[in-house]
Formats: structure tokens, sequence, C-alpha cells
């Protein structure tokens, strides 16, 4: 596979999932903002933008939730916001076009052109509810309509990359908004998780098990040691270890950080979440530019053998 449609297929992954994801993020604190009449709307949405790697103005500007949507929602230039992300999915599926199926081309592309009349409705609710509509039916596609070849790899490592990224800046909203970010049968629910924690659970909920559910369930998709277990068995299919005493770069890094929050106590996690949730979106991105410089190498300058010319 040629390395330019391999990007591509991982940065399909990686789009679509970011736009699933800052769209459930966005849903909880809008819905949060919106019912509660104490919420310091300011806090939480320079929170919320610190989370994201988004600048805030100064100090003296308020900050409020048409700003934050302006910012993280509706910009289609960001390839960190939904629709950014949207644009960005469809420009890399037009790249591997030859590579992808029909049905997945025709997802993304009819996302694209819906996306002008989706975007602010009366009601944020809508556009969320419709973003997370079409990562789903792309999903769906992925993993019914794909070989489990190099393709579906890059895609599915690309996207369970930015899920655990992203999960983790979902954990972190809570702890750094204080009472003004969402609790913790809230983030259950963004994460369409709550009806699986009560049936593990047995009903016995509390907030210590439903952080270890997000943080360490090895059953739930969208937890962070399952989506990192998902992207070292992707780089374990691309690439299969023959040397016995040394692993890649990309998954040691992914690696490292799963092992350090599966093997410790879970209490020991929870003391300082937003510090070892950092270092989860650290070692995303180390992992990220090792499969870069691994599989999609560039700027590579050209050299004349011979004569000069």
């Amino acid at each position: 596979m040629l390395s330019r449609i391999a990007e591509s297929l991982f940065w399909i992954g990686r789009y679509v999932e970011r736009a699933d994801d800052t769209a459930r993020l966005l849903d909880v604190h809008v819905q949060i903002l919106l019912e509660d009449p104490w919420a310091e709307e300011d806090l939480a949405c320079r929170s919320l933008l610190s989370v994201m790697d988004r600048a805030a103005p100064p100090a003296d500007i308020p900050v409020g939730r048409e700003h934050v949507l302006d910012m993280l929602a509706y910009d289609r230039f960001a390839p960190s916001s939904i629709a950014g992300s949207l644009v960005s999915a469809r420009e890399n599926a037009r790249r591997a076009r030859e590579t992808i199926s029909t049905e997945l081309w025709e997802c993304l592309n009819a996302a694209w052109n819906q996306l002008p009349s989706q975007m602010r409705p009366a009601r944020p609710h809508d556009y969320f509810r419709w973003v997370r509509e079409r990562a789903a039916i792309v999903a769906g596609i992925m993993d019914s309509a794909t070989s489990r070849d190099e393709t579906w790899q890059f895609m599915v490592l690309g996207r369970s990359i930015e899920r655990a990224d992203m999960t983790a800046r979902l954990l972190t909203t809570r702890e750094l908004a204080g009472a003004a970010g969402p609790g913790w049968t809230t983030l259950l629910r963004s994460c369409g998780a709550h009806e699986s924690f009560l049936r593990t659970y047995r009903g016995a909920a509390s907030d210590e098990r439903a952080a270890g559910f997000l943080l360490l369930d090895r059953l739930f998709p969208r937890s962070i040691v399952y989506a990192l277990n998902q992207a070292e068995a992707c780089l374990a299919a691309l690439e299969p270890t023959t040397d016995r005493t040394s692993v890649d770069d990309a998954r040691r890094h992914i690696g490292f950080v799963r092992t350090n929050l599966e093997y410790r106590p879970l209490i020991e996690v929870l003391d300082d979440l937003p510090r070892e949730m950092e270092q989860v979106q650290r070692a995303c991105s180390a992992a990220s530019d090792a499969i870069r410089g691994r599989y999609f190498p560039s700027g590579a300058t050209t050299t004349w053998v011979g004569e000069a010319l």
C-alpha cells in the first residue's frame, strides 16, 4: 500500500472519531449550562477550551457557550472542530478513493454536502445528534464492509488512538471544571456507557466505579484501555514483531501508558486524574508521531546521483 493512501486511511479514522467525540463532549457541556442556572459558565467554557488545546480570550473577556460552539463545533477551517473534522475526513477519503468502498465514500461525501444545512440549528443538540449518527454510519460501514486487511487496520488504528485521546480529554473536563463540570452519570451517558455500566455493576453505581469503567473496562469499546488495546492489536497486525528483544516506538508508547493504567490501584489514578489523562494524551501524540515516521514518511529531499542538474 502506498504511504499516502495509508496516511489518508489513518486520518479518516481519526477525524471521524474526533467529530463524534467532540460532539458528545460539547453536548454534555451545553446541556449542563442550559439546565443549571448556577453553573459557572465562564469557568466551564475556559476549562473546555483548555482541555481541547484551544486558546481562550483574555481573562477580562467573558467566555460563553456561543464562543465555544463557534470554535469547536462550526469552524470549517479548524481540524480540531466538528465541522473541520468532517471536511478533513471527506478530503482524505477523496485521496484514498480507489481503496475505500463506494458506501464509505458516499457516506462521507453526503455528510460533507449536508454540513452547511446542519450547522447552527435552533438547538445545538440537533447538530450534535446528526454528527453522532453520521459517525455511527461510517463506523458501521467500516466494520461491516471492509476486509480485515491493511485498509481496515489503518482506519481502526487512527480511530482507536483518537478515541483514547478524546476520552482522556472528556475525563479531564470533569476534574478541571469542578462544580460546573458534568457528573459521572452524565459522562457515562455521553459515551453511551450508562446501560453497560449498570449491567456490569448490577446497579451498584458509584463515582469511583464509573471512573474505573471509562478508564479500565476491557470489554467496553469507548474505555481508554480498550481503545489502547485495539491500537496495539492493529500495530501488531500491520507489522508483527520478529525481534524478540524490541518493539517499535508506537507500540512502546501505547503499551507503557496502558500498563500504567491497568496495573495500578484505581484510587492512585483518580487521586491525580488530570495528570494521568495528560500522560495518556502525550502517549497518543507520541504514538501518532511514531506511526507517521514509520509508515508515512514525508518531506524527503531529492538527491541526484551522478551529474548535478
